[in-house]
């Protein structure tokens, strides 16, 4: 078994629509990135490259590279599933949290999940927490999230 962990955050910016965990919340303002923004769907990323010891999102989608601007994170959650498949793996399940004090996401929970775990092919499980006013999401500056990916062999039926 391999297990990896990724981070992400990111600012508000107005004029853009909010996505996490590729699907679109309800909110004033949306995540300023490269990409959709999608601080959640990034940690999934990253986690899952890391679990394969495959780098990075920057290194497989640099913000340097116009083909990325704007582009659905669900491109890169099925990339990250290919090559954890090339690398020959296969994901067993992902754990993933959300960290900001608005907008609220109990509402939108289950969607994202169902969504990752399209996406990905394995279970997700989604949560959200609060700092409590401390930091840039306490002040309602951005949103981080962080994500644990647990891979498995692709040959290894025991196992998850």
């Amino acid at each position: 078994m391999q297990v990896g962990i990724g981070f992400d955050a990111h600012g508000f910016a107005e004029g853009r629509a909010l996505v996490l965990g590729t699907i679109a919340v309800e909110y004033d303002r949306g995540l300023a990135g490269h990409s959709d923004g999608d601080v959640l769907a990034h940690a999934i990323v990253d986690a899952i490259l890391g679990a394969a010891a495959l780098g990075d999102i920057g290194t497989h989608f640099p913000s340097t590279d116009a083909r990325w601007k704007d582009v659905d994170s669900v491109v890169f959650l099925q990339h990250a599933v290919r090559a954890a498949a090339d690398a020959g793996y296969r994901i067993v399940n992902v754990d993933a949290t959300v960290i900001c004090e608005e907008p609220r996401l109990e509402s939108y929970r289950d969607k994202m999940q169902s969504a990752l775990a399209d996406a990905l092919g394995a279970p997700v499980g989604v949560k959200a927490t609060t700092t409590d006013g401390m930091g840039f999401t306490g002040r309602g500056e951005g949103i981080a999230a962080i994500a644990v990916a647990l891979l498995r062999p692709a040959g290894d039926d025991k196992a998850g």
